[in-house]
């Protein structure tokens, strides 16, 4: 008797975009609505994204540029792909008949040079730290880390070691990961593994992703409040990708000033970097390593918004692109 065959589920390709801003001392994400024309935000925010049409998109860039002007409005500079997300059940759940997507993510940069910058209805900014709370280090520890996350996260070992649970695929235990992604209070904390502690919150069921894809919570968290505001589909995963894309990718790359107006001052150029990295640095630390690194010069011109004293001001140096091949910014982010 033939094996009878496997039914085939249609595949199609979409693309998405987290496309980041900032305002001040704060990082912003874009969201808008989905490519359906349903506003998602009340069930949570989605990134701009939409299916990519051979017919109308000759390339991958070209079709996300424009699902992202059709939704937002906003024109957006510096992209750079991040990562294919095909995993099963991203968008539909188990039995699902449906076509199943496979997202190309993207990491678009934009610059906020007014503060009424104009979005298509149903589009807006929203600051990023409200999807990722635990991930602003600037005054410190997050409370919610000790509070929250670290006593969920124990649960989870513990339930780990009930089940014999095997270790995670770089061949590290539940244990191992929770000490080394959150740490104990004063352990050193890597700003760059952002999608790393997401996932892990996801598999201790603390992330309301998480119980929407029918994942076990951690035993006594089952009614805690969500960790962070959600998005829609796997969305938020995404979104950790390029943060952490963006925060490790400053340090040898000059993509920080893809952020930047074309004259700044060296405090507003510190502010932005201490919001994407969520760490605070000293300011005579900072300027030393910006004069060593070559990459800003001044213009000669003096800012006079500062309040208080004059403050002058820079422009970044694009010829330091052919001058050497990692022309970042590496300030001592961990600490």
């Amino acid at each position: 008797m033939k094996d009878l065959p496997h039914p085939s589920i249609a595949v199609e390709i979409g693309l998405t975009a987290a496309i980041v801003a900032v305002r001040g001392d704060t990082p912003l994400i874009l969201v808008a609505r989905g490519a359906d024309g349903r506003d998602l935000r009340g069930a949570g925010a989605a990134l701009p994204s939409g299916p990519f049409d051979p017919l109308h998109h000759r390339t991958f860039e070209m079709g996300l540029r424009a699902w992202v002007a059709e939704q937002t409005g906003v024109p957006v500079g510096y992209v750079e792909q991040l990562y294919t997300f095909g995993d099963r059940g991203r968008q539909s759940r188990a039995g699902s008949r449906d076509p199943h997507e496979v997202s190309v993510g993207y990491l678009a940069l934009t610059r906020l040079l007014r503060e009424d910058l104009a979005t298509a209805p149903g589009a807006g900014f929203r600051e990023w730290y409200r999807f990722f709370p635990w991930e602003d280090w600037r005054n410190g520890r997050p409370a919610l880390i000790d509070s929250t996350i670290m006593p969920g996260l124990r649960a989870f070992v513990e339930r780990g070691r009930d089940a014999g649970a095997s270790t995670h695929r770089r061949g590290l235990t539940r244990i191992e990961r929770m000490r080394q992604l959150f740490g104990e209070e004063g352990d050193r904390f890597d700003e760059d593994n952002v999608l790393d502690r997401y996932e892990l919150l996801y598999e201790a069921g603390l992330v309301e992703e998480s119980a929407r894809d029918g994942r076990e919570p951690a035993p006594g968290v089952a009614n805690w409040p969500p960790l962070g505001e959600s998005m829609q589909a796997d969305h938020r995963r995404i979104l950790a990708t390029a943060m952490g894309r963006l925060r490790a990718k400053m340090k040898y790359r000059p993509v920080i000033f893809e952020l930047m107006p074309e004259s700044f001052t060296l405090t507003a150029l510190q502010t932005t970097v201490e919001a994407i990295s969520g760490r605070h640095l000293h300011k005579q630390n900072f300027r030393r390593l910006v004069e060593a690194a070559a990459v800003v010069e001044a213009t000669g011109e003096m800012s006079h918004a500062t309040g208080g004293r004059p403050a002058a001001l820079f422009r970044f140096r694009r010829e330091v692109l052919q001058e050497r091949p990692s022309p970042g910014l590496r300030v001592g982010i961990r600490g």
